[in-house]
């Protein structure tokens, strides 16, 4: 009897949930075929991961909060008119779609600088930290207590004791060591205002009004508002205390001064009134000094509150721009449909497109997924190159020597959908150059590999990633 009610219950539940599934708005087919499939293919477990992860799910009063601070901050953010760039030919789309989705102009007068690989990066961060003279805004996904991450809460305590407003924004899960660390404490000591993004509380009570997996991703320091840094870099080591097996982490990071700084400021500020409620808009009114003629640069900010696309949506109409050639550098693969597809349409109409992956993974199940789309990369001409020796972190793509992307968000569907993250695209063939020579060192410590090898897989290798792959719409 209990097993017949049970029985029934289930099935009433399954049908019910892909009923919800079938009439959601805003899913590509891929995406609804997947969730269909787990949850009548996995008894109890499926509808568990449904419930738990197959909607971005967020508190009504928290959407509005953040909607109501970008509001607030769209017109004061809007650049001077002599510092709005007119794009050339070829990038117009490109600044298009950036603008739609992360609803910010193309800013001319910049001057970004690729730093050093090394940990040495880092002591540009405590420089400019311990430059500064009005506020330090500070965000990282990750930072760890180590010897980078101390340097600069050091930094930022030594700022905050001398008068500097100091304000930290870090991801509560991914920053969950230095939170519980003494480090914490003595930025708040010092007189930082100190703050965790999308705290878990009690976890089983969170995860009635908000998805526990929602995260910030965003890497930002801005000094003064007049120089800034951004990138793919954590606050932390490159051996990565928390999984030295895959060190060193290779990541890019860039100092940015000019107009797009404010740019940079402004999404700090929206996490910040978002998470605080305290009004810090005016810091926009001032805008930092243009050089020239300087680089032209756009940020782009996106995140699971706005409805206006991902950084996929940039990405492809880059890709669509494409003429010779493109290096495509991510730890992470496991894109949505369009993207891969937009990139294999790229090779095959004659375009050179070269990627960067790591040849070890952090994450089994996403070095597995991705390996599931390396067929499909090859027959469509992508010469793909593995990484050795570490994790390779970076997140590049330039094309045609002229135009770059950079920033926070990894080709996977997380940083699409689910991450708060914010990248830059850069129109400028010296930075592009610059990335490229970066991309050529990684190629230099790569191995190239190829489709008979991937062919020439295992039976139970090739069935393992092409189910993840499969499934890649719910991971």
């Amino acid at each position: 009897m209990w097993a017949s009610a049970f029985v029934l219950l289930h099935t009433a539940l399954v049908w019910a949930l892909i009923a919800r599934v079938l009439i959601r708005p805003r899913l590509d087919p891929s995406t609804r075929l997947a969730w269909i499939m787990v949850i009548e293919a996995i008894p109890v477990f499926g509808i568990l991961a449904y419930v738990l992860f197959g909607e971005v799910r967020m508190n009504h009063a928290e959407v509005q909060r953040m909607a109501d601070v970008r509001d607030h901050l769209t017109g004061l953010r809007t650049a001077s008119p002599h510092l709005v760039a007119r794009p050339p030919q070829y990038a117009r789309t490109v600044v298009a779609a950036n603008a739609a989705v992360g609803g910010m102009a193309a800013l001319s007068g910049n001057r970004i600088t690729l730093l050093e690989e090394t940990d040495g990066a880092i002591d540009h961060m405590v420089d400019a930290i311990d430059s500064a003279r009005d506020h330090v805004h500070i965000l990282f996904y990750i930072w760890l207590p180590d010897h980078s991450g101390q340097k600069v809460a050091d930094a930022i305590s030594r700022a905050a004791g001398r008068g500097v407003e100091c304000r930290v924004i870090v991801d509560a899960l991914g920053s969950r060591g230095l939170v519980r660390s003494d480090l914490w404490q003595q930025m708040q000591k010092a007189g930082a205002e100190c703050v965790t993004a999308f705290p878990w509380g009690l976890p089983f009570v969170s995860a009635l009004f908000r998805r526990l997996d929602l995260r910030n991703h965003r890497k930002i320091l801005v000094v003064d508002n007049r120089i800034a840094f951004t990138g793919s870099r954590n606050c932390s080591d490159m051996a990565f205390a928390v999984k030295p097996r895959f060190a060193p982490w290779i990541d890019v990071f860039f100092t940015v001064e000019g107009p797009v700084v404010r740019q940079l400021q402004a999404v700090f500020l929206g996490d910040w009134m978002s998470y605080t409620g305290k009004d810090l808009g005016d810091m926009l009114q001032l805008v930092p000094p243009a050089g020239d003629p300087g680089e032209v640069a756009q940020v782009i900010a996106t995140g699971p509150d706005r409805r206006a696309g991902s950084i996929s949506d940039c990405l492809i109409t880059m890709l669509a721009t494409a003429e010779e050639s493109v290096i495509i550098t991510t730890p992470y693969y496991v894109p949505d449909v369009a993207l891969d597809s937009a990139i294999r349409a790229a090779a095959r109409r004659g375009v050179q497109i070269t990627m960067i992956l790591p040849a070890r993974n952090d994450s089994l199940v996403v070095g597995a997924t991705s390996e599931g789309f390396y067929y499909g990369l090859l027959a469509a001409g992508v010469r793909l190159m593995l990484y050795g020796p570490g994790l390779l972190h970076a997140k590049i793509m330039t094309v045609d020597g002229r135009m770059a992307m950079i920033g926070s968000a990894n080709l996977d569907r997380r940083s699409f959908e689910l991450n708060y993250e914010v990248n830059m695209c850069i129109l400028d063939p010296g930075i592009a150059d610059d990335l490229n020579a970066r991309q050529a060192s990684y190629i230099a410590r790569s191995h190239e590999i190829t489709l008979s090898e991937v062919r020439n897989w295992s039976l139970l290798r090739r069935l393992r990633n092409n189910l993840l792959a499969l499934a890649s719409p719910v991971l």
